[in-house]
């Protein structure tokens, strides 16, 4: 048996469709950590979830949370804005699960109604289905991942469809958090400077728009590569300032 587990704030753009897409499971853990729109009203109104709330602890620790709240050892980890397809749910299913395993999941991501093939969008395989009994959860605070040492990974290939920004002010948000969240976890680890975050910013806007394909995929794939510039400068100055 398979717990979902889903930390989530201010999500009811998506959630409702997210958790219609998992009814095929008998618990889904929806974590809040301080929605303020109808998130937590929507969850409510589906009988295999176990709503729970918690101040963010960043994402690795919320992750270990909501997955300690679970019932079943198997877990597979999703964000509140990602739709499992069918075809995923039939696959997971049929699975012949192996705790010595962990399973990669194949992560489409749209923006602006286009499925996003470049800057480094795709192809995007995180590991998202493991047994808590054999790994977990790193404990960082932004750019977490289920550790995978001694573990073999294995691919599922059924899509996730994840739709992340649904508008500037998204792209805005989750830069001023994931740049706050970068420095805070590396204060006392890692130097910084002016020179460091300028050359970071423009790398990451060189490396998404013209090494990964931006510049091929319109506005959309300017938009997204100026966001992985801004984001990798703002991580760096803020780090400086830190530090």
């Amino acid at each position: 048996m398979i717990s979902i587990t889903i930390i989530v704030k201010n999500g009811e753009r998506h959630i409702e469709k997210v958790l219609e897409a998992l009814a095929r499971f008998d618990e889904v853990i929806v974590l809040d950590t301080g929605s303020t729109d109808n998130t937590m009203s929507i969850a409510k109104r589906f009988s295999n979830v176990a709503l729970h709330t918690s101040p963010f602890l960043g994402f690795g620790p919320s992750h270990n949370l909501a997955t300690s709240l679970a019932k079943h050892d198997w877990i597979l980890s999703l964000d509140a804005d990602e739709i499992v397809s069918k075809e995923f749910v039939d696959e997971v299913f049929g699975l012949a699960l192996d705790p010595n395993d962990v399973y990669t999941i194949s992560r489409h991501n749209y923006y602006n109604g286009k499925f996003i093939k470049g800057c480094g969008w795709y192809p995007d395989c995180p590991v998202r289905l493991y047994n808590r009994t054999k790994t977990a959860f790193s404990d960082a605070l932004v750019h977490e991942s289920v550790q995978t040492d001694g573990l073999a990974k294995r691919a599922l290939k059924s899509p996730v469809y994840h739709y992340p920004y649904n508008s500037i002010s998204d792209f805005l948000a989750k830069m001023q958090s994931y740049s706050t969240l970068f420095a805070e976890q590396n204060k006392g680890k890692k130097t910084s400077s002016l020179t460091k975050a300028i050359s970071h910013g423009f790398f990451a806007f060189f490396k998404s728009y013209i090494l990964k394909g931006g510049i091929f995929l319109g506005r959309e794939g300017y938009i997204i590569s100026l966001y992985n510039g801004h984001t990798a400068y703002y991580k760096y100055l803020k780090l400086h300032f830190l530090y």
